[in-house]
């Protein structure tokens, strides 16, 4: 009924709702699984919204992101004059789709000459290997992928991203380990535009330098060369963010939001968390949208997305 009700029957979903639906199996069987047997009773009691409030806080969702979806939910109940628990269920998440819903169109498939995307986050967070998913997810539909290494700081960075790209089936324009990363931007884009007749250009960023000062300044720089020679790049700031650090991971996003001017999230390991509420609190707490999902280790591993099939992998049907 939940699929009905937005309009997505189960023959309609799309790959990608089905991989992300599939890749929350162990947070589903965890605290949040718990949810659906709240509402099995008749009735809607006061302890129903108090036991509510005690798995979701469990689940990870954190005490603020808590108490407006109950308040959410229960005015809802109240306003519509609902009395079955399953109604109340179904209110409940249609405010989680709510919270992680956007307005803003994804900015990468919009018809121009070169779409530049760069990718920040911080060393083990799943940066390169979500960029070389990202590659082949997008040559998949039809574009032309060139990968920039702009992580000059780490040999192994720039190695890692070479190995991806030849998984991808794409090129990677790189310097040698402590070039600047100005550079390698400059160039990375020269080469698409003109030798590669690139569509799309995705850019590897330093994960971690000596200080917050150091790191905002190499991504200002960045990106000030990026939009000098692309109309509006970076046309999308992609921060990566390991799901299963939970509300850590908002903390962190919070630090790369404003030097990095983070544009939407990619969530990855999330097949390996048994706590996926932190999620829920990531556009209420930074304003920025969940944009794709790593939904496992191979390479076609990689999902858009979409908040019905998020709840719905969630808490189930």
């Amino acid at each position: 009924m939940f699929s009905k009700l937005f309009g997505k029957k189960q023959e309609e979903k799309t790959q990608d709702d089905i991989k992300l639906e599939q890749s929350l199996q162990k947070t589903r069987s965890g605290i949040l699984g718990r949810i659906g047997s709240i509402f099995q009773g008749n009735e809607i009691t006061p302890e129903l919204w108090e036991e509510l409030e005690d798995v979701l806080i469990m689940g990870d969702v954190g005490t603020a992101t808590t108490q407006e979806l109950l308040n959410a939910t229960r005015a809802r109940v109240e306003r519509e004059n609902i009395k079955a628990s399953r109604d109340a269920y179904l209110v409940l998440k249609q405010e989680m789709v709510r919270l992680l819903q956007t307005d803003e169109p994804l900015h990468i498939e919009e018809p121009r000459i070169l779409t530049v995307v760069l990718v920040v986050g911080v060393n083990g967070s799943g940066k390169t290997t979500t960029i070389g998913k990202m590659a082949a997810y997008y040559k998949k539909r039809g574009l032309k992928v060139v990968l920039g290494a702009a992580d000059t700081f780490r040999a192994a960075a720039i190695d890692q991203l070479k190995i991806w790209g030849e998984r991808a089936g794409v090129e990677v324009i790189a310097h040698a380990p402590g070039s600047d990363p100005g550079a390698v931007i400059f160039d990375a884009i020269r080469a698409s535009q003109e030798s590669r007749k690139a569509d799309l250009l995705i850019v590897d960023t330093a994960g971690r330098l000596q200080n917050k000062y150091n790191l905002m300044k190499e991504l200002e720089k960045v990106r000030a060369v990026a939009g000098k020679q692309v109309h509006k790049a970076p046309h999308e700031t992609l921060l990566v963010l390991d799901a299963s650090t939970g509300q850590n991971a908002i903390s962190q996003a919070k630090a790369f939001k404003d030097s990095a001017g983070v544009t939407g999230i990619v969530l990855t390991k999330l097949d390996g968390t048994s706590k996926g509420g932190a999620i829920l609190s990531i556009k209420r707490e930074l304003g920025v949208p969940v944009r794709f999902v790593g939904t496992g280790e191979k390479i076609d591993d990689f999902a858009y997305f979409d908040p019905i099939a998020f709840v719905t992998g969630l808490v189930g049907d």
